[in-house]
C-alpha cells in the first residue's frame, strides 16, 4: 500500500510490503522542509494504512531509508541564521550546491545536450562547477540580505561593511583560498562603476538615488561576478527594465562559437528599444559603449576577452569551457564614461614581471597585497582593515613600475542616471549554466 500525504512543505511517503508468512513494515520515509504537524485528517489516513498492515506491523520499528542525492539537488543540512552568518559549505557539506539556471544551446549546438562525448567532458568539470556554485549560492544569499536591509538614509560605508561582513562569513573566508573577489561597488547615479567609499566618507543613500551594487565571491579563485541596480523611486523602473532585459539578451545569445559582434548588436538593440520619462522629460536609454562584459579565469577577473554591449568590434568567438561575466550598462546621458573622482579600487597586474622597488614601504606593502589579495582586486578600506597606513605613495610607486593598476570611478555626464545588471555564466560542454541566477533577477 502506498499513500502520499502532503501538507505545506511536508511530504510523508509510507510503503508497506506483506511477506508470505509475516507482514513486515519495510520503510517509512519522511522528507521535511519546515516540519509542520500533520492535520487530524492526515493522521487518520496514516493510522488506516497502518491497520491494514496488521498487528505485526504496529509492533515493529519503522526504519528510514537513506536516499541518495543527485548533484545539485540536495537541500541544506543547516538553516541560515538571521542575519546570515552560516557558511554555505557548512550548509551543504556534501558539496551538492544549488545549480544555476540551465539553458540549452541552440541551432547547431543543440545536439550537445545528449552527445556522450560532451557529457563525459561535463563530468571532468565537476570540481570547478562545485566551487563556482558554492560561490554563487553565497552571492545569492548575501544579496538577498542586502535587498532586505538597504534603505534611504543609510551611510554607503555602513552598507558596504555589512555586505562584506556577510560575504566573508558565508564564503568562509580563508586567505586566498576563499573570500571576496573584489571590493563592493555601490556607484550612484551618473557614476556607472568602480566607486566604493574610502575611510571617512559620509555619503548617505537617498530616496532618488540609482545605486549599482556590484560585488564578487570566490572559491579557489573561481569568481562569481554579479551586480544589480537598487532604486526606491519607481520612476526609474524603465531604466532598470531596459538594462535587465539587455543582460538577459546577452546571456541568451551567448554560447559556444557565438560571435561577440552579434552579441553586442543584440544587446544594444534590446537596450535602446526603451526610453524613460523623468520629471516630465523623455530620455532615450543608451548602452554605454565603452563598458563591456568579460571572460573570467581563476584569480583573474578580466581574463582577456571583452564582450561588447554595442554593435561593431572584432569578430571573436566564445569557446567551450569558458566562463563569462555578462554585464550591461544603460544611461540617460551620452552613453560613454570617463574616469573621475577619488580612486578606491586597485589590482595587481596579472602576470606582471618582478620589479625593483625603491622604498621599504613599497616592498612591505607589496608583501601585504600578495599575501592577502594576490591578483584579486582590493580597495583602500581593505588596507585600513589590515592596519596599513600611509600607503598612498607606496601604491603610486607600485603603479609606476607596472605592478599595480588603479581603477578610478567611471562616470557619465552629471545629472544623468546609469544602471547595471550582471551575471556569471559558464559554457559547459552540454549546456549554458547561469551560475549567479536567482529569484531576484
Amino acid at each position: 500500500i502506498q499513500n502520499c500525504i502532503g501538507q505545506g512543505n511536508c511530504a510523508i511517503i509510507i510503503t508497506m510490503a506483506e511477506a508470505a508468512e509475516d507482514v513486515k513494515a519495510e520503510a517509512v520515509q519522511v522528507e521535511e522542509a519546515a516540519a509542520p504537524t500533520l492535520a487530524a485528517e492526515d493522521q487518520d489516513d496514516v493510522q488506516a494504512a497502518s491497520a491494514e498492515g496488521g498487528e505485526a506491523a504496529a509492533t515493529k520499528k519503522k526504519k528510514k531509508k537513506k536516499k541518495k542525492k543527485k548533484a545539485g539537488s540536495g537541500g541544506p543540512t543547516k538553516q541560515q541564521s538571521n542575519p546570515p552568518r552560516v557558511a554555505i559549505c557548512d550548509m551543504y557539506p556534501t558539496g551538492n550546491f544549488p545549480l544555476g539556471e540551465i539553458q540549452e544551446y541552440k541551432d547547431d549546438n543543440l545536439q550537445r545536450t545528449t552527445n556522450e562525448e560532451c557529457r563525459a567532458r561535463d563530468m571532468i568539470m565537476e570540481t570547478e562547477l562545485k566551487e563556482l556554485r558554492d560561490a554563487a549560492e553565497a552571492h545569492r544569499q548575501v544579496r538577498q540580505h542586502v535587498q532586505n536591509f538597504i534603505k534611504p538614509g543609510m551611510k554607503m560605508i555602513d552598507i558596504c561593511e555589512e555586505l562584506e561582513a556577510t560575504s566573508r562569513a558565508l564564503i568562509k573566508e580563508d586567505g586566498l583560498k576563499r573570500g571576496l573577489a573584489f571590493p563592493t561597488g555601490c556607484s550612484l547615479n551618473n557614476v556607472a562603476a568602480h566607486w566604493t567609499p574610502n575611510k571617512g566618507d559620509q555619503t548617505v543613500l537617498q530616496y532618488d538615488d540609482v545605486c549599482k551594487i556590484d560585488f564578487g565571491t570566490h572559491v579557489n579563485g573561481r569568481i562569481i561576478d554579479c551586480a544589480w541596480t537598487q532604486t526606491f523611486n519607481p520612476k526609474y523602473d524603465p531604466l532598470l527594465d531596459a538594462v535587465r532585459d539587455a543582460t538577459n539578451t546577452g546571456i541568451r545569445e551567448a554560447g559556444i562559437d557565438a560571435s561577440f559582434r552579434d552579441i553586442g548588436a543584440a544587446i544594444q538593440e534590446t537596450m535602446e528599444s526603451y526610453e524613460i520619462e523623468i520629471d516630465g522629460q523623455v530620455y532615450p536609454i543608451k548602452a554605454i559603449s565603452n563598458l563591456n562584459g568579460h571572460s573570467v579565469e581563476p584569480y583573474n577577473i578580466h581574463a582577456g576577452k571583452s564582450v561588447p554591449i554595442v554593435k561593431g568590434g572584432e569578430d571573436i568567438r566564445m569557446e567551450e569551457g569558458e566562463c563569462y561575466a555578462i554585464e550591461t550598462f544603460g544611461s540617460t546621458g551620452r552613453g560613454r564614461v570617463v574616469e573621475d573622482l577619488e580612486t578606491s579600487h586597485y589590482m595587481m597586474r596579472y602576470g606582471a614581471p618582478r620589479q625593483t622597488l625603491r622604498t621599504r614601504g613599497a616592498r612591505d606593502l607589496l608583501n601585504v597585497i600578495n599575501k592577502n589579495f594576490g591578483t584579486l582586486a582590493f580597495c583602500r578600506r581593505w588596507l585600513d582593515r589590515l592596519d596599513q597606513s600611509r600607503y598612498l605613495m607606496s601604491l603610486k610607486q607600485l603603479e609606476e613600475v607596472g605592478l599595480l593598476s588603479s581603477h578610478p570611478p567611471l562616470c557619465d555626464i552629471k545629472g544623468s542616471y546609469t544602471a547595471q545588471y550582471e551575471h556569471t555564466m559558464i559554457l559547459r560542454p552540454t549546456c549554458k549554466e547561469v551560475l549567479s541566477r536567482g529569484d531576484d533577477y
